[in-house]
């Protein structure tokens, strides 16, 4: 159950101030302490923007990130960067990230970086709020990954990841973490052609040290490159087969979708809580605190409060930040509004 009914909550990723996205783009122009100060500051605004706007949950709005996985690959040896998009021009899209090729065998040694921004944001974090990490699971990992003679296929480029990964969340554990969310998108984006029985497996096996030792979760989403997807929307596909995930919690986006598959939620919420995407994160519209209590009452058909939370459909790092700070702020109000109503 959710440890508060109706819990609020974030996927990850918020946008990045003006001033940090304008340095990452002359990070040769700062010295080793000018840019850990400049990390701090951006979770500093961050964790500001979360806590304004009243949230359970909050992260480091993955601050110190190169989108939500992109910055792993400079964490894993065996890898050679891509030095250039492949498609620099035109509308945007996945294509215009290219994959890495593989030269050696794959390994972490000093991690892949989260345990240091969890230790970041529980220096900077103020009390109250649980603080929650967000890792990318072994399988997404892998889609940006080249296979060659040493691993001929996407799945043995993932089960060389897997240990690297699954490292990285124990290692989190250890360090206080209770709120993990292992995201795995490449499974939902992918679950209509894939052996959806194969990517359960892949998935317990990595989270497997860390079962009953943190509260788990998974984000089931179909990308947001540039606010755009890039898997067919459908939930149909995934179930009743990612259910057997080993998780507490599971997030499904709903508001890009207008609701549609709503019902799914009751099938979640049989055997695990759920999150649901009430924020549409690929529009401008701005959820009034109303449009939120509607949607809130909307999932109460389906599932029972003690079930639910809610949040943003998918990270928020490609929404504009006036934009997110207001349709944060307005999540919150709107499911404070359904909580009066029913006394909690």
């Amino acid at each position: 159950m959710q440890p508060r009914p109706l819990r609020t909550t974030v996927i990850g990723s918020l946008p990045f101030p003006g001033w940090l996205e304008f340095a990452s783009q002359h990070l040769d122009q700062f010295g080793r302490d000018d840019l850990a100060e400049m990390q701090d500051d951006a979770v500093v605004a961050a964790i500001h923007d979360q806590v304004s706007a009243g949230l359970d949950a909050i992260t480091d709005g993955e601050q110190t990130r190169l989108d939500f996985n992109l910055s792993f690959y400079g964490y894993i040896e065996g890898i050679e960067l891509e030095a250039a998009s492949p498609r620099r021009y035109g509308p945007p899209a996945h294509d215009q990230r290219g994959k890495h090729a593989i030269r050696g065998e794959l390994h972490a040694p000093r991690g892949l970086g989260a345990v240091e921004e969890f230790e970041r944001l529980k220096r900077l974090a103020p009390a109250g709020p649980t603080l929650k990490a967000s890792v990318p699971g072994p399988y997404t990992l892998s889609g940006r990954l080249l296979p060659n003679t040493r691993y001929e296929d996407r799945y043995e480029i993932t089960e060389a990841l897997l240990p690297i990964v699954r490292d990285e969340l124990v290692r989190l554990v250890d360090a206080g973490c209770r709120e993990l969310t292992v995201d795995e998108p490449s499974m939902s984006c992918y679950a209509e052609r894939a052996d959806r029985g194969r990517l359960v497996d892949i998935f317990n096996r990595t989270v497997a040290p860390v079962v009953g030792r943190c509260r788990l979760s998974t984000h089931l989403c179909f990308g947001n490159y540039k606010a755009r997807a890039v898997g067919r929307r459908r939930y149909a596909p995934m179930f009743p087969d990612f259910l057997d995930f080993t998780v507490d919690e599971v997030h499904v986006e709903m508001a890009s979708r207008e609701f549609a598959e709503i019902e799914v939620i009751a099938q979640i919420a049989e055997r695990r809580d759920v999150a649901v995407g009430v924020i549409d994160v690929k529009s401008y519209y701005i959820e009034t605190p109303e449009d939120v209590a509607e949607y809130v009452r909307l999932c109460l058909q389906h599932a029972p409060a003690e079930r639910l939370a809610f949040a943003p459909d998918c990270g928020l790092s490609q929404t504009a930040r006036w934009a997110s700070k207001r349709k944060l702020a307005n999540m919150v109000a709107g499911v404070e509004i359904v909580r009066r109503e029913l006394g909690l």
